[in-house]
């Protein structure tokens, strides 16, 4: 069992990303809240978990321990594996996604990647017990839980991919993109804006 990876990130990708560890590229899926804060070129620790197939080895990587051990919680749910347990905490933080099984918040729950409505009632029965007792967090409104970011659809999304992709911090580049887009650049006009700007602070 690999408890976690320490390296150099040498690369990013949409789901992953490749993590030098003494020569050893180690290709590690990640949450988009772990992703948020991985840099190419920058030393990175992640708490990681093997999952091991007939056909593949494939490593998960966790920024903080707190999603690391929702992860493992979710996938010891029946019908719950690997990628979907990526895409939970890619949809909710690990605090609203505690509050809405709680809570007993199925609608809100099947608004994630991969979860119905009978996956999202299997992990209030499963997990609520569990989650109670480990959890300090109080039970709030169903006003209070809130998925991660904005999501970001046409040219402001597809520049905020591109410049991701280059290394730059999601966060960083998603308000430099939102003040730079007046309605009028394409997408290329719109890279090419916030490089610029990128470039200023260099």
């Amino acid at each position: 069992m690999i408890g976690y990876v320490r390296g150099i990130v040498t690369h990013l990708f949409k789901e992953s990303c490749y993590i030098d560890v003494h020569g050893v590229g180690y290709r590690v899926y990640v949450p988009t809240t772990t992703r948020q804060q991985l840099i190419e070129g920058k030393e990175a620790t992640l708490y990681t978990y093997l999952n091991v197939r007939e056909d593949a080895m494939q490593l998960y990587g966790f920024w903080t321990e707190d999603e690391y051990e929702l992860f493992i919680l979710l996938i010891s749910v029946s019908g719950i594996g690997p990628k979907v347990g990526l895409g939970i905490l890619s949809g909710m933080t690990p605090e609203a996604f505690k509050l809405a099984v709680i809570n007993g918040q199925v609608q809100q729950l099947t608004k994630l990647p991969g979860i119905g409505k009978k996956s999202a009632e299997r992990l209030v029965l499963e997990l609520k017990d569990k989650l109670v007792k480990m959890t300090h967090i109080s039970v709030e409104s169903p006003d209070a839980i809130q998925p991660i970011g904005v999501i970001h659809s046409g040219p402001s999304g597809e520049a905020i991919e591109a410049l991701v992709s280059l290394g730059y911090a999601q966060k960083e580049v998603e308000a430099l993109v939102e003040s730079l887009n007046d309605g009028a650049k394409d997408v290329s006009a719109l890279i090419k804006a916030c490089l610029v700007e990128l470039g200023k602070g260099r």
